[in-house]
């Protein structure tokens, strides 16, 4: 198990372009210290906020060691608390999602509004304080119909995202939508494998037949810096965007933490399908045309997600153990779209169940290998692979920022 200043060692010792080495990828120690480095501290994507459709509905998750609630208060407004109850630390809210109008410990039935406040907490003494008794609460952002959460008491900013986020996502009308279709599957890779091989396209070609339907496998269309600005295709389609409304250019964090971009799918393809014609009929919001390209928008440490003009899928990454990593998809259509009338499930999710599990086991033999003696790290294509050399060193980067911090010199 690598002590923080071992982490640190073979961070320094890395051969920049090159995959990391072993121990990063499965020990035990790097699993910790990526959960109080990263996860506690960066905003993480929790679900999309029409999810909770009414107040008092719930939604939990679980970062590490830390159980977190999320509800939708009587003032429409969403919070979210870490989901232990200040009486004996029992898990308030076990089911994945639900909805009651009071939070209440199944336990001994301490009842909590859902804004956190403790209402009712039978036969306690004189003298005690309901006041000093409330959930504890956890930083929680809804930016554009995306909820963001982070556990760290001085979360890092969020505005230019938030303003972004708003502004893109504001004709796909997520305040509009609701969850058609929801996967969780465990991968039996290291976090890191799973955001690596999402941010390349270098297998799709030998791995997802389905989804190279429409989505184009070309490096140039989702280059870091942007396709090139001589495609007269790229133009024309952000062009034809931007006149009906649509945000299209690409837009990132200085670091590259996240990134926007607008991309058309191949040979004028409408939306992710086999037939590669649009999966529902009721458009997002107010989408203007069913062959807008997909709106990439994707957030270390934990998401990546695709909005069309006809639905939308987000995807959660979130560290189970040093080699599992729970991968959770959701289908958002518009609230009105009746399944079976608007849309048949089945069209709409399979193309991304299919891609999921091959990813899924890209994945698994990727970590399998790794995990032999005779791995090194290999080379990374800078034609192929500059989203994952670039999400290799933003990671390299924040660790060895944090990891000279009195809290990972504690932690040895």
């Amino acid at each position: 198990m690598l002590t923080p200043s071992q982490i640190q060692s073979r961070i320094a010792g890395r051969r920049p372009g090159y995959s990391l080495s072993r121990d990063l990828y499965c020990d035990s120690g790097t699993y910790d210290a990526d959960l109080r480095e990263i996860f506690h501290r960066e905003w993480l994507f929790a679900l999309p906020a029409c999810e909770l459709t009414k107040t008092g509905s719930y939604a939990t998750l679980q970062i590490g060691d830390y159980p977190i609630v999320v509800v939708r208060g009587a003032d429409g407004a969403i919070r979210a608390f870490h989901n232990v109850c200040r009486h004996r630390g029992q898990r308030i809210c076990a089911k994945e999602t639900g909805s009651a109008p009071k939070l209440v410990c199944p336990y001994h039935q301490w009842t909590y509004e859902l804004d956190g406040r403790l209402l009712y907490a039978r036969d306690m003494q004189a003298g005690f304080d309901p006041a000093e008794h409330g959930l504890k609460p956890v930083a929680c952002r809804n930016a554009g119909g995306m909820v963001f959460v982070c556990l760290a008491e001085e979360p890092p900013a969020f505005d230019l995202l938030g303003d972004l986020l708003a502004r893109h996502l504001e004709p796909s009308g997520l305040a509009d939508a609701k969850v058609a279709f929801t996967s969780t599957i465990v991968e039996k890779g290291n976090w890191k494998l799973v955001i690596e091989n999402n941010r390349e396209c270098y297998h799709c070609g030998g791995s997802h037949p389905s989804l190279c339907r429409t989505y184009s496998d070309n490096p140039r269309m989702t280059a870091m810096d942007g396709p090139d600005s001589a495609s007269p295709d790229i133009l024309a389609h952000w062009t034809r965007c931007e006149a009906a409304g649509l945000p299209s250019r690409f837009l990132h964090h200085p670091d590259f933490q996240w990134r926007l971009a607008r991309i058309p799918l191949l040979n004028n393809a409408e939306s992710y399908t086999m037939s590669t014609k649009a999966a529902v009929a009721r458009r997002m919001g107010r989408m203007p045309f069913n062959d807008a390209g997909s709106l990439l928008f994707y957030h270390y440490p934990n998401t990546w997600n695709h909005f069309l003009g006809d639905h939308a899928i987000t995807f959660r990454v979130l560290p189970i153990g040093p080699t599992e990593t729970q991968v959770t998809t959701k289908w958002l259509v518009h609230k009105d779209a009746v399944e079976g009338v608007d849309y048949d499930l089945k069209t709409l999710t399979e193309v991304w169940l299919a891609t999921n599990d091959e990813d899924r086991q890209v994945v698994e033999e990727n970590q399998k290998g790794i995990l032999s003696p005779a791995y090194e790290p290999g080379p990374y294509s800078t034609i192929q692979e500059q989203g994952v050399i670039q999400f290799v060193d933003w990671y390299c980067g924040r660790m060895r920022d944090r990891l000279g911090s009195p809290s990972a010199i504690a932690a040895e």
